[in-house]
């Protein structure tokens, strides 16, 4: 199947079973999936749960103002730009040989621009308040950097939010869950409101996979209950902990620090 990219770097390969989609692979890994011909299309089942809060976070068609930590090939990007034209985007990506095979294969849609740096150091010279929602979907191989999970960090999400805004987080975890009640107890330091999402079938604790966080510093912010029904209905069928549900899930799991 053809592919761009190669000698030991991220590549694009083109979908075999969908001819406008393409992969992007990093260390053998996938990592991103985009449909050139339509971005609204999403491949992986937790890129749908994050497009869901996006969807519900504002009236349709409303542009947003956007923060993205980790920009892979710009999937989410591409696809509020489809949904909510005239959103303005800033896209980090600490991979400068990604970030370039990305937007030469595919050019970023209008209102995105990307820059390579380190997803904190870029936050901290955000301005207060300039960002509606700010997504985090950051790695370095299969784990997230340790400087991107702590209570410091997301005290720097909250800052740069502005007061109705909301912060999304893509992490990965394996039964029981450790590394996502610690992420939820971390958020649950500084946002006031905090909800997450999986499959059913990792929250029952049968597999590896994709946990999203949501937060937002005003009670009640959060679409709960729109949520919960979008994602029971996804093709791999989803569920929703918050309120006393979110409390039961967490409970004993301490927040982590920049002190550790």
């Amino acid at each position: 199947m053809p592919v761009v990219g190669g000698d030991d770097g991220p590549v694009l390969v083109v979908d075999p079973t969908r001819r406008t989609g393409r992969t992007l692979l990093a260390a053998g890994v996938e990592q991103s999936y985009v449909d050139v011909a339509d971005p609204t299309h999403l491949r992986f089942e937790y890129v749908r749960r994050m497009a869901a809060v996006l969807d519900l976070a504002a009236p349709s068609g409303v542009p947003l103002r956007a923060l993205h930590l980790g920009g892979g090939a710009l999937t989410l990007p591409r696809y509020l730009a489809a949904t909510r034209p005239g959103s303005t985007q800033l896209v980090v990506e600490r991979d400068p040989t990604l970030l370039d095979l990305v937007v030469r294969e595919l050019p970023p849609p209008p209102g995105v621009r990307t820059e390579v740096g380190d997803a904190r150091a870029a936050l901290a010279g955000q301005p207060a308040g300039g960002y509606d929602v700010v997504l985090a979907d950051v790695y370095s191989g299969a784990r997230m950097p340790a400087h991107v999970c702590t209570v410091e960090f997301v005290a720097e999400v909250a800052r740069a939010l502005h007061p109705d805004g909301i912060y999304l987080v893509n992490l990965t975890d394996l039964p029981p869950l450790v590394f996502s009640r610690v992420q939820a107890a971390t958020l649950g330091t500084v946002f006031a409101e905090v909800c997450l999402v999986a499959a059913r079938r990792m929250l029952g604790g049968r597999r590896y996979g994709n946990v999203v966080l949501a937060a937002a510093a005003r009670p009640g912010r959060l679409p709960v209950r729109r949520l919960a029904a979008r994602v029971a209905r996804d093709p791999l069928p989803g569920a929703v902990r918050h309120g006393p549900g979110l409390a039961a899930f967490v409970a004993g799991a301490a927040p982590a620090t920049d002190a550790g």
